[in-house]
């Protein structure tokens, strides 16, 4: 036995590209764990374990969902990195690790030591305020702002997130300052303003349950148009500050993944899209689903990379 194992090590050695099909060909033989960057209730979170869920019907193994919060996103993209480049540790990437890395707040590079998988949809970002607030819309909301500076405090999921970015952005282009309150994820911010904690929230759809419930009040969104489900809610644009907040969500994994591996992973997850209940919580969000495959989504990475270093320099948040 210990012979027949030398042998094939030795083989391996000499042919490495032949023992890396030959595990992929077999590939998963154990469950996947899939790490989520946000804390669990978000949008992130539920759309992404949607996604998980149908894959798993794909690779004949479960995809286990693990969540690992903190960093504004980056601790759980950390992780992944981190680990051996099998496909047994894959996670869920967005903008925000790129924005901390030209903010000089991570220690891997957000290209160069993950390996881009699929790209499976986009945020909506908006802000939100209690529904019982004196704002009943966003232009109350910059008016009183201008003539109280910091007096408005609002949320989001941490520092160098695109929520995080756009308000720092709207702050420059109108001169205005609020104060930022960043936390790990929607769950939090959720909690502290309908508490009373905090004046508004900058974040991604997870608030929408609430809107829908009566109680918060959604009252500017940061895309390019209205959002079908809440047609009557403007742009930032619209109302006079040409701010977007734009963030992808993909699957990563650890730097230098076999091919094979990749490629098996992409089709399984660009399956689960079509799976009900992805597309149900996509909807539930407001959420829409973009597939990129591999290859044109580290594309898209690396154009994402040198927009957001442009924006983050922009704002004056770069690394010096």
């Amino acid at each position: 036995m210990k012979r027949s194992c030398i042998v094939v090590l030795a083989i391996m050695t000499m042919f490495p590209g032949l023992g890396l099909s030959a595990f992929a060909a077999e590939y998963p033989t154990k469950p996947i764990t899939l790490v989520i960057q946000y804390p669990p209730g978000g949008s992130t979170d539920l759309t992404a374990r949607a996604l998980a869920n149908g894959a798993r019907k794909y690779l004949g193994q479960p995809v286990i969902c693990e969540n690992k919060a903190g960093g504004g996103g980056t601790v759980g993209v950390a992780i992944v990195a981190s680990k051996p480049a099998d496909g047994y540790t894959i996670g869920i990437v967005t903008s925000s690790p790129t924005m901390a890395f030209h903010m000089g707040k991570l220690n891997f590079h957000p290209l160069n030591d993950l390996t881009p998988i699929m790209r499976w949809g986009n945020y909506l970002f908006g802000i939100t305020v209690r529904s019982d607030s004196q704002f009943k819309t966003m232009q109350e909301v910059m008016q009183y702002i201008k003539q109280n500076p910091e007096k408005l405090s609002y949320g989001s999921p941490g520092v160098g997130t695109p929520p995080h970015l756009a308000m720092e952005e709207l702050s420059m282009v109108a001169n205005v300052k609020f104060t930022h309150i960043p936390a790990k994820g929607i769950a939090e911010t959720n909690t502290a303003l309908l508490g009373g904690h905090i004046d508004l929230i900058s974040d991604s759809s997870g608030w929408a349950p609430l809107v829908d419930a009566g109680k918060f009040r959604l009252v500017a969104i940061w895309s390019e148009q209205r959002c079908e489900r809440y047609p009557q809610v403007p742009t930032m644009k619209e109302i006079g500050y040409d701010v977007v907040a734009r963030s992808h969500l993909g699957v990563i994994g650890p730097k230098g993944m076999p091919k094979p591996i990749v490629a098996k992973l992409a089709d399984a997850f660009k399956k689960a899209m079509d799976d009900p209940e992805f597309k149900a919580v996509m909807k539930k969000f407001d959420m829409p689903s973009f597939y990129a495959g591999t290859e044109g989504y580290e594309k898209y990475l690396r154009t994402d990379f040198e927009n957001m270093e442009k924006l983050v320099k922009k704002l004056g948040l770069d690394k010096q």
